[in-house]
């Protein structure tokens, strides 16, 4: 039955995944009384390291401000660089210039969206003090190789993880395989905390020193300072910041955490059922997922080929129109005016042609069979099939 005869359905782009039971969980705390950074977080961080395989877990208030403590817990600041792929949400590069340091964008694999390992070694300089290589809508990226770039030119990782969480690297999970990684618990991503991030690491010297950095430069927690048996005056020794998370946050991240593996689950059915039937419609590409990597579908990425019979703003214009919600895939940030303004032109061919033909399609756990059927119904109709 043609999509425009059935009955109009209103499909978001996404939906996060909470249920009573995370209604139910800031009660403990809010209870107890203690609803800022304690026990709860303390026990999300712990929770979220174990099921990386990292030694530390760092909770912090977003993803953004995750990457902003992890660059300035290895001291990037003022006069370094760091090398950053452009195809991705301005944050990441934003991250790097609230330490005061440049980004050098670099660019992106034309298959995986992710960065090309071969680029990142012709920008290094003698100023280039750490790689953030971005884990693009849920893929991870192929971490091994920009360890070893990394390595032969001594300079740290932060991987940008943000919609990774769940995800694979030859058999590893990620948020081990770096030095640091950091998470985003934003509503977009597979598990959700309202807003939140997590750093992983299995640094013991750096971790102590983010935790101090979270929390206004501060020598010892609340949470020690409140166990504690005895008073301690806490000293405040260097300029931090306040990127604390809450325990209301953190106890609706354990529940989300608990039902990540059924999520994901759910959002790869989903993303077969659109591989199988989208790569059937001439025009476009449905996501290609490397051997050494699963996805965990975060978004699902369609890319629009030169035989496609609408451009890609007139696709989802017409898609709007029958009720489905859309997204351009992701920005090339050193087109945005606040990186021109500073750098000027950069040519960057693969990430500028990646910006202007993807597009994101409906794709979340709660998505339905009859949802997920209206959807493809429609880009059938609209684009016609081989």
């Amino acid at each position: 039955m043609a999509t425009e005869t059935r009955k109009k359905m209103s499909i978001p782009i996404t939906k996060p995944a909470l249920g009573e039971e995370e209604a139910r969980a800031p009660y403990e705390s809010i209870k107890s009384g203690w609803v800022t950074q304690g026990p709860k977080v303390a026990e999300f961080e712990q929770a979220v390291a174990s099921y990386v395989g990292a030694k530390h877990g760092i909770a912090t208030t977003s993803c953004t401000t995750g990457l902003h403590l992890a660059l300035a817990s290895i001291g990037v600041g003022r006069g370094d660089e760091v090398i950053v792929p452009s195809f991705t949400f301005i944050a990441s590069a934003n991250a790097v210039r609230y330490t005061g340091a440049d980004v050098v964008f670099c660019e992106i694999d034309a298959r995986t969206f992710n960065v090309d390992p071969s680029d990142i070694e012709k920008r290094i300089t003698t100023r280039t003090k750490a790689i953030m290589p971005i884990d693009q809508i849920g893929l991870g990226c192929d971490i091994d190789a920009v360890n070893d770039i990394a390595k032969r030119h001594g300079v740290d990782v932060v991987e940008d993880a943000a919609p990774a969480i769940g995800e694979s690297y030859k058999g590893r999970r990620v948020g081990s395989n770096a030095h640091q990684t950091v998470f985003s618990f934003h509503p977009r991503k597979v598990i959700t905390t309202g807003e939140g991030g997590m750093i992983t690491t299995n640094d013991d010297a750096l971790a102590d020193r983010a935790r101090t950095l979270r929390a206004h430069g501060m020598s010892v927690s609340d949470l020690e300072r409140h166990r504690s048996d005895r008073v301690i005056i806490e000293e405040y020794n260097e300029l931090g910041f306040n990127y604390r998370m809450t325990d209301i946050q953190a106890s609706i991240g354990l529940v989300q955490l608990r039902r990540l593996d059924e999520l994901l689950r759910v959002r790869r059915e989903r993303a077969k059922r659109y591989n199988d039937e989208l790569s059937e419609i001439r025009g476009i590409e449905v996501p290609f997922v490397p051997p050494y990597a699963e996805h965990t579908y975060q978004s699902y990425c369609l890319r629009l080929t030169k035989d496609c019979r609408q451009g890609r703003e007139e696709l989802m214009t017409n898609l709007l129109r029958r009720g489905i919600a859309t997204r351009r895939g992701v920005m090339a940030s050193h087109l945005e005016r606040t990186y021109t303004s500073r750098y000027g032109t950069v040519s960057l061919p693969v990430t500028e042609e990646a910006t202007r033909t993807t597009m994101l399609i409906p794709l979340y756990a709660a998505m339905t069979d009859e949802e997920q059927t209206y959807v493809i119904d429609a880009l059938r109709e609209e684009l016609g099939g081989r």
